[in-house]
């Protein structure tokens, strides 16, 4: 509600001659500060956009994090035979999280990018990236079934206790993190993304600044 409104609500419930000043110069002033009003907003919202995404939304979108740069959260959770993964016992390997349900189409849709991409990293021997899947809010036949049709043979996370969900701040998936061997968290990729995109962004960090 705009300010100019808002005198217009209290001139209505009020008989008061101050108040009913107030209303006789309202349209006038909505007419000034309505155009100033939309300025603002504008700017706030281009400057928001810029800050949050920082790559072609086709391909993966870079988004900043609390996290960039800090120790990646000391999160764990369970394989499917109940086996415990800790997060901050992968320090010395360059480490990819892909936040993933089975129902969620664009999942589903970059899974082959990251069969891809995973395919490539071994292929690189000890300097390739650990890749792990991420599971929220999904059932282990669902997910099982999925990969059996689709492929992939990568370990897969189940976040029962949502440790990995609250530490990283992940609201939607797909979402993918990158953290190197020291266990600092170096990228967040929101939305799909495809192997090349990745890769890139892997070797990118990998380099020297």
């Amino acid at each position: 509600m705009s300010e100019s409104q808002g005198s217009t609500d209290r001139s209505d419930i009020s008989s008061d001659g101050a108040e009913a000043e107030a209303f006789v110069g309202g349209p006038a002033r909505q007419r000034r500060v309505a155009p100033l009003i939309v300025a603002v907003i504008a700017v706030i919202m281009g400057a928001f956009m810029w800050v949050l995404v920082r790559a072609e939304p086709d391909t993966g979108s870079s988004a900043a994090t609390t996290l960039l740069d800090r120790p990646a959260p000391a999160a764990t959770g369970t394989y499917a035979d109940g086996r415990v993964f800790e997060l901050s016992r992968r320090k010395g390997s360059w480490v990819v999280l892909n936040f993933f349900t089975s129902n969620c189409v664009p999942c589903q849709r970059e899974h082959p990018e990251l069969v891809a991409f995973v395919d490539l990293q071994r292929g690189l021997g000890v300097q390739g990236a650990e890749f792990y899947t991420i599971v929220q809010h999904d059932e282990p036949a669902a997910v099982e079934a999925f990969f059996a049709e689709n492929g992939g043979d990568w370990p897969i996370v189940y976040d029962e206790a949502y440790e990995f969900q609250n530490g990283f701040g992940v609201a939607q998936v797909p979402e993918t993190w990158i953290i190197d061997p020291n266990g600092i968290v170096r990228g967040r990729i929101i939305s799909e993304v495809t192997a090349e995109f990745l890769a890139t962004s892997l070797q990118r960090l990998r380099e020297p600044s």
